[in-house]
């Protein structure tokens, strides 16, 4: 009896083994806050659904941005795959990479998202982008710095300079930075031609219609040479992770950073509480006052092995209950509608958004990926050579004709 008893024990672990279903879910969530929060959410949704058995691969965020291409181009593609909303998915669902996810909604895809979200995370009317959280960019400063030295917030442009002013004569480094990784100059650009220039002409130039060698491309950096020659960012700022420039921040050596809100997620808990934001200064009032606001979240590729799983995955990310858990454990804004902002931080956030006059995702997230990789390496060679600027912009336009004609 007992033989009996172990044979159908070893059994039934063999049927399990072999009727589990394995969902691979491949993620840029490396840094620790984010990492644990998901890897929470992915066990919530195992204990919902025990049948399925969750892998999660975890790369750093610049190797899975190299990765991706390969991975959805293989038939051998991960059943999920954490990416950015906007042009950046619309290059993949363009080349036939991604599942179309619009059968996940019934009542359709406004039923959980605002219905401004839909252009970001749909292609020729297929959703192929499910959205998980959106944040958005502001100046980063340190308050207690700033109370030292009896710095207001600057609202203007001269303000602003003022601040970064004050800031050198007493020692600190007025803006932090790390360009090790590009993207974080691409979010310089944004702003000096959001507010200089004004939402549609920056729409056309991400689109790649107007020339890097414009007069009024050209005006961008003459605003920007201002800070490079004053010597404004923080020295050997190439050498730098936009994390470890943070940390300058964070310590009280530099007073400001342009960052996005997840800067919060890797600053230390003791001074969490002392960095806040402003909004960009204002250059030119006759403009209309723009942000960035990023939109993360999941894709299902074509070659997925398990896309039936991929997407019940999709339905329980998208739905109220996770968002919000994201949301109220990182302090960021969800994108299902139906969640609040978790705290007075996020709620300032929201405020600003809602107080402006549009919205972008992001200059990487808005450009070609060849084009955008290639124009932040020219942003990056002119803060540490900016007298070379025409020749830098000429070459990129030669890569715009290349690319866009």
């Amino acid at each position: 009896m007992k033989k009996l008893t172990l044979t159908l024990t070893i059994l039934t672990l063999v049927l399990f083994v072999f009727s589990a279903r394995t969902l691979v879910i491949n993620s840029y969530m490396s840094d620790p806050a984010p990492k644990e929060v998901f890897s929470k959410l992915v066990a919530d949704f195992e204990e919902m659904y025990p049948e399925i058995d969750v892998t999660v691969n975890t790369f750093a965020h610049e190797d899975f941005k190299t990765l991706l291409r390969t991975w959805l181009g293989s038939n051998n593609a991960p059943d999920v795959v954490t990416w950015f909303a906007g042009e950046r998915m619309r290059y993949f669902a363009e080349k036939g990479f991604l599942e179309p996810l619009d059968d996940i909604f019934p009542n359709g895809f406004e039923e959980e998202f605002p219905e401004a979200f839909r252009t970001a995370s749909a292609y020729q009317d297929n959703i192929y982008f499910i959205p998980q959280s959106w944040y958005w960019w502001g100046v980063y400063y340190n308050k207690a710095v700033f109370k030292d030295l009896g710095l207001e917030i600057p609202k203007t442009w001269n303000e602003f300079m003022a601040v970064n002013e004050t800031l050198k004569e007493n020692g600190k480094i007025p803006m932090a930075i790390g360009t090790k990784f590009l993207w974080t100059a691409g979010g310089w650009f944004d702003y000096l031609n959001m507010r200089i220039n004004g939402i549609e002409f920056h729409t056309e130039f991400t689109a790649g219609k107007v020339p890097f060698t414009d007069p009024r491309v050209k005006k961008v950096f003459e605003y920007w040479k201002e800070m490079v020659d004053k010597g404004y960012f923080i020295n050997n700022h190439s050498a730098y992770s936009w994390q470890e420039a943070a940390n300058r921040l964070f310590t009280g050596e530099a007073g400001m950073y342009l960052m996005g809100q997840f800067i919060k997620d890797v600053a230390p808990e003791n001074v969490k509480d002392d960095i806040d934001f402003f909004r960009f200064p204002i250059i030119d009032s006759n403009v209309g006052v723009y942000e960035d606001t990023p939109i993360d979240g999941f894709m299902v590729p074509k070659n997925a092995k398990n896309i039936e799983d991929a997407k019940l995955f999709m339905k329980y990310i998208a739905g109220k209950e996770s968002q919000q858990y994201f949301a109220d454990e990182l302090g960021r804004l969800a994108a299902n509608k139906k969640v609040t902002p978790p705290d007075a931080h996020a709620q300032a956030g929201m405020d600003m958004i809602l107080e402006s006059d549009g919205v972008m995702q992001f200059f990487d997230r808005d450009m070609d990926p060849e084009m955008a990789n290639n124009a932040m390496n020219g942003f990056v060679e002119f803060m540490m050579f900016p007298n070379r600027i025409d020749a830098i912009l000429e070459n990129l336009e030669n890569i715009r004709q290349r690319i866009y004609n």
